[in-house]
């Protein structure tokens, strides 16, 4: 993949396997005893938490599929975790994954769920209070089901990067934060004005009038989301990384994640053509954000473009495709050629696109 170190995916296929046995098993422990325990993870009281202050982050939209990846990841890692949830469904959907084994409920001491909104700045600004860092992994879904990712929608993206950065820069206790973008805040630029090729990289950014024109908005989101955070951190003095993924990909990811799925592959087939549809196991991305945010301290720093596969075979386009339940054509198109050096992004090149390389 373009960051952290290269793992074998099956060795890491086993371990989350193993991970998640172990929290069925302190799951079913749990349900022997009185089930009052979960009350307890919802405090206002959150500064009366017993914690090691050093290892508290914070994880906003923590019941995502990216977010529940990253929160599994960090407990692995010894940290305790503060989930960031905005509305009672997510509490409940919580619930549901302590008694299924998805999240490890069982130890008190090393999570916790807190609800803030993300429209405001004080609630969150108390909901960061005693963490180190945060991850806002900016999940966001349709409250209409999977009809998609609309202009509103990044407008209000926007709006919740902008007032995390702000509680992030304005709480003390908090040093670090990692922003989530995406890949496609970086690949849709205008190619007719330039004669050499493009190069994808950490440097590169999407063209707004373009994703306009072409009502690319899940693009628009996540560009102008991540534009917004890295202007308040240049102002307030906030530390910030940001990681921009390929498409978000892992067991049963179209049903679990449909919003960003659907969203994401609006342009696809253009995508598909230039040789710039890139994919991320999202186990390896949460291992990408953790290993980001421990080197924060010493050597990371900027952008970071995260993915371990590019789609750019016919039948990897049809495998995908009947992963999510769409159409090939849907992807493959009928009458694009197939371009990869148009943007100089093959296979090839696939580990030389981050100048900046994360090795633990």
């Amino acid at each position: 993949m373009g960051i952290a170190r290269a793992q074998d995916e099956e060795s890491e296929r086993r371990e989350f396997e193993d991970f998640r046995k172990t929290l069925v098993a302190l799951a079913a422990t749990e349900r022997s005893k009185e089930n009052d325990d979960f009350k307890g993870l919802m405090s206002s009281h959150i500064a009366d938490l017993d914690f090691q202050q050093d290892k508290l982050v914070c994880v906003t939209s923590g019941v995502s599929f990216l977010g529940l990846a990253l929160v599994n990841r960090l407990l692995l890692r010894g940290y305790s975790v503060r989930i960031l949830v905005d509305n009672q469904e997510d509490v409940e959907k919580l619930r549901e994954m302590q008694v299924s084994g998805e999240m490890m409920m069982a130890c008190n001491n090393k999570i916790s769920v807190v609800m803030a909104r993300q429209t405001e700045i004080q609630g969150l600004m108390e909901a960061f209070d005693g963490c180190r860092g945060v991850f806002h992994t900016s999940a966001f879904v349709d409250p209409s089901g999977i009809s998609g990712y609309s202009k509103s929608m990044a407008e209000i993206e926007v709006k919740a990067s902008e007032n995390v950065m702000k509680a992030c820069a304005r709480t003390a206790s908090v040093r670090n934060c990692v922003l989530t973008s995406s890949l496609l805040a970086c690949i849709w630029r205008d190619s007719s004005q330039h004669d050499l090729p493009l190069l994808v990289n950490h440097d590169s950014w999407s063209n707004e009038a373009l994703c306009m024109e072409k009502k690319l908005w899940f693009a628009l989101g996540k560009l102008k989301a991540e534009k917004v955070a890295w202007k308040i951190a240049e102002e307030m003095s906030l530390k910030l990384t940001t990681i921009c993924p390929g498409l978000i990909t892992g067991p049963q990811f179209s049903h679990r994640n449909p919003t960003a799925t659907i969203a994401y592959l609006k342009g696809a087939q253009e995508m598909y053509a230039k040789g710039l549809l890139a994919t991320v196991d999202v186990i390896r991305l949460a291992e990408a954000h953790v290993a980001v945010f421990e080197a924060m301290n010493k050597t990371a720093f900027g952008r970071y473009i995260c993915f371990d596969r590019i789609i750019e075979r016919d039948e990897e386009a049809e495998k995908l495709a009947s992963e999510i339940g769409i159409p090939p054509n849907r992807i493959s198109g009928n009458s694009l050629e197939f371009i990869p050096t148009h943007f100089e992004l093959s296979n090839k090149k696939l580990n030389n696109l981050m100048s900046r390389t994360i090795r633990n």
